[in-house]
Formats: structure tokens, C-alpha cells, sequence
């Protein structure tokens, strides 16, 4: 639980760089998240080059977390197998990742893409996607340099049971 209660968004980040191992492990987690009918719609982008970095803040109004993270993931989904579900089950992994970058000691900030066509279309372009793949989100990740509070966000008032 402690896991769930205290990731926090990261917004800035150490230079160290994050190894492929940790890669490797977020990667995994990530696709060991639900998806509807099994059907594993996700893809990801792993991004190191400071330049690609930097050109995705041009086009992305709230990316500045990337400006001092040594990795961008970019998570996107393949609508090719099963239509209407890529947002969810994109999202399911996104959350697995962010977590176990939690769990490796890395911090990460989760940039929303989909589904403003404003934010998709230079992502889209950006990194060559073939035309069923669509942009999620934009994950920064890296070593925290920084440490945020943490907010009580429990509200009983938002629990309803058995109808409103």
C-alpha cells in the first residue's frame, strides 16, 4: 500500500541516466496490465535522445517535467485488434509502469496526448506512427530531484453505495 499512497508526480529530475535494466522492469510491468479482451493494444517509444526530447516539449504544453528527464516513454496504442478500448488499457499500463518506476526508486510524471487531436498530431508525426497507432500519453521518467508533498486525497463525500 505504501506504494500506492506515496508516488507522487515527478517534475524534476537528476541527471543520472536510467539503465536498461529499469527499463526493462517498467517495461514488463507495464504490459502485465489488464486489457480488454486480452488484447494488449499497447506500445511503447523509449526515448533518450535529448534531442527528440526537446522537441517533444516544443509541441506539448505541459511537458516541461521532460525538460530535466533522461527518459520519455512514449505510450501509444494499436487500435489494428480490438477498436474503443486502447484508452483504458493504455491507461492500466501506464499506471504499472509509473509504479514500478516507483519501486526502482525513479519518479515519473504522466502527460496526457489522447485524445486532443492538438497534442496527438505532432506526436503522431514526430515519431512515425503507422496510421492505427495512436499516441497516449507521454511518460518522463528519472532519478527524482525533488520531493513533493503529499496531500491527503480521501473524501468520503465521493463514496456512494448502491446508488447515488
Amino acid at each position: 500500500m505504501d506504494m500506492l499512497m506515496s508516488r507522487r508526480s515527478i517534475r524534476k529530475f537528476k541527471s543520472t541516466s536510467v539503465t536498461e535494466e529499469q527499463i526493462k522492469i517498467m517495461l514488463h510491468a507495464a504490459m502485465m496490465a489488464p486489457s480488454a479482451v486480452n488484447g494488449q493494444p499497447w506500445q511503447f517509444i523509449v526515448c533518450d535522445d535529448r534531442r527528440i526530447i526537446d522537441e517533444i516539449i516544443k509541441h506539448q504544453p505541459y511537458a516541461r517535467s521532460l525538460e530535466t528527464a533522461p527518459l520519455c516513454v512514449v505510450v501509444c496504442g494499436d487500435e489494428g485488434n480490438i477498436k474503443g478500448y486502447y484508452q483504458q488499457d493504455c491507461a492500466a499500463a501506464t499506471q504499472n509502469l509509473m509504479l514500478a518506476a516507483y519501486e526502482l526508486g525513479l519518479g515519473t510524471c504522466w502527460m496526457g496526448v489522447a485524445p486532443r487531436p492538438d497534442r496527438m498530431d505532432p506526436v503522431r508525426e514526430q515519431f512515425a506512427l503507422p496510421e492505427s497507432v495512436m499516441p497516449f500519453c507521454l511518460i518522463a521518467v528519472g532519478v527524482p530531484d525533488e520531493v513533493p508533498a503529499q496531500p491527503e486525497r480521501w473524501k468520503e463525500e465521493k463514496v456512494h453505495r448502491n446508488s447515488w
